[in-house]
């Protein structure tokens, strides 16, 4: 990928499809060349890559497995070296399964921690300082995508998950000091935004008993967790530390 010196540069993880492929655009909208990591399927991003580069984004992808932390050392000592620039990491991809108590294992339980916890660090350790040398106005950003129920609405039968994710929130708290004053950090908390395609939660009924208890009365979409994603990133020039809830106001039923 050749990047533009002038345009500012996002990596995106899990930036592909759904929320991730949302905050793509978002950024590309933006004005920003991008890094995309994917897991699985080489045809879908290079879908995205073509449709990102339809709205004027120069895009690289990188097939990363978030669960091999050397592999994530390897790939952000890698991009910190080789690209030009970057301004803004959005930790986005994770694992997202139920694990009731009964069933819980020792590997789902550190397959969750190193995905939805351990990678976002390590990608932030290693990529913080080219974030510092960002020229944004704001300076650089790393946006965390969290979870508005492990902020005090638990739901059963998730813990392993409930867990990593709360890491997560006290890692964006934890580097917002870190971090400063040449980086922000921040992380978005949604509610439904997207139901999972596959499971229990795919079902009708379940959905329709969840957004019962919504003020909004109606789930989410991608392009509403996106948006807060860019102004976290280009707009909120004075907010650090940050948990932003995009949840229809579930927090409060």
């Amino acid at each position: 990928m050749t990047q533009s010196q002038d345009k500012p540069v996002a990596l995106v993880t899990g930036g592909v499809k759904r929320v991730g492929l949302a905050s793509c655009k978002a950024l590309a909208r933006q004005g920003c060349d991008l890094i995309l990591t994917y897991r699985g399927d080489d045809g879908e991003a290079k879908a995205a890559s073509q449709l990102l580069a339809g709205l004027g984004a120069t895009v690289q992808t990188v097939r990363l497995e978030l669960d091999d932390l050397n592999a994530v050392e390897q790939v952000a000592e890698q991009l910190a070296t080789e690209s030009p620039r970057l301004d803004v990491l959005v930790l986005n991809a994770s694992v997202y399964a139920p694990t009731p108590l009964s069933e819980l294992t020792p590997e789902a339980l550190l397959n969750n921690y190193r995905v939805n916890a351990a990678a976002p660090l390590l990608l932030a350790k290693h990529l913080g300082a080219k974030l510092a040398r960002s020229t944004l106005p704001g300076g650089g950003a790393i946006v965390a995508m969290c979870d508005m129920h492990v902020l005090g609405r638990p739901r059963k039968e998730f813990s392993a998950y409930a867990m990593s994710k709360a890491a997560l929130v006290e890692m964006v708290r934890t580097l917002a000091r870190e971090l400063a004053p040449r980086v922000r950090v921040n992380g978005v908390a949604p509610g439904v935004v997207a139901f999972p395609e596959h499971g229990y939660e795919s079902d009708t009924e379940m959905q329709k008993a969840y957004l019962s208890r919504v003020p909004l009365q109606r789930s989410g979409t991608p392009e509403d967790a996106a948006e807060v994603v860019r102004w976290l990133a280009f707009d909120a020039k004075y907010t650090t530390g940050e948990i932003v809830r995009v949840d229809g106001g579930r927090w409060l039923a």
